[in-house]
């Protein structure tokens, strides 16, 4: 009956234990409060996101050392894949797909090629596939993850900077900074940062929390310098840090 207790407790403590992701993992700087996110949003999904353990290296799809480990602060549990295609616009992509699976909100899960071919889900969930410029069926229908992780592969392949710039919106006032929101220049290369986690202070100064994905592909990661703290009023000294600015700031 004790050794039943003890497990009964132990099993309580892991089950109240807070998840370790952005925002329990990141105290914000002294004076700031985590800006709340809506039950549901994109934003509350980014905060919720598992982080593996403290210390973790960044990797690239091959296992090796990513050259971007220097600046890590936590590593995001969530899958490369085998090639050399969840980069930094397509890891965007694979946070706001995963989002809108996760929600069953199939019909607004839709990514434009660089040539602006407009790749949706739904066309390639039943059945549908890419060829030629167009949607030519081939199969069965199939709403399984692994099927959507074939979607995924095939909008890495064609997909980039140049195009998603294009499908989000300007921010137009940057103080209304929130996690969702991306800083982004398309181009060759291009590159994109994404926001994890805002904060404020009594003077509603905003800091952020970033994260990225890079080339070769590698791990999605929560970013830092000197904190993991970023701010619109200071130079990030990251590589491609002069994007952290107002004028790249977009929104889905």
């Amino acid at each position: 009956m004790k050794k039943l207790l003890t497990f009964i407790l132990l099993l309580s403590l892991v089950s109240f234990t807070p998840a370790d992701n952005v925002v329990s993992r990141f105290k914000p700087s002294a004076g700031y409060k985590h800006l709340a996110v809506a039950s549901g949003s994109f934003g509350a999904y980014l905060q919720g996101l598992q982080l593996l353990p403290a210390g973790t290296r960044t990797k690239t799809y091959t296992g090796s050392i990513a050259r971007t480990d220097p600046y890590t602060a936590a590593v995001i549990d969530m899958s490369i894949g085998s090639q050399d295609l969840q980069q930094c616009a397509d890891a965007v992509i694979r946070l706001r797909a995963e989002y809108l699976y996760q929600q069953k909100n199939y019909k607004a899960i839709a990514f434009n090629f660089t040539s602006g071919f407009k790749c949706d889900y739904i066309h390639y969930a039943d059945g549908y596939r890419y060829a030629d410029g167009r949607w030519v069926l081939k199969g069965k229908k199939d709403y399984s993850y692994p099927n959507f992780l074939r979607y995924m592969t095939l909008v890495f392949s064609y997909a980039g900077t140049l195009s998603l710039q294009k499908e989000l919106q300007p921010v137009t006032n940057p103080a209304d900074i929130k996690a969702g929101d991306v800083f982004i220049k398309g181009g060759s290369p291009g590159h994109c940062f994404i926001v994890m986690a805002v904060a404020e202070n009594a003077a509603h100064k905003k800091q952020f929390l970033l994260a990225q994905s890079f080339m070769p592909a590698q791990n999605i990661q929560v970013l830092q310098n000197s904190s993991p703290w970023f701010s619109l009023d200071k130079v990030a000294k990251i590589p491609y840090g002069d994007l952290v600015d107002a004028k790249y700031l977009k929104r889905f």
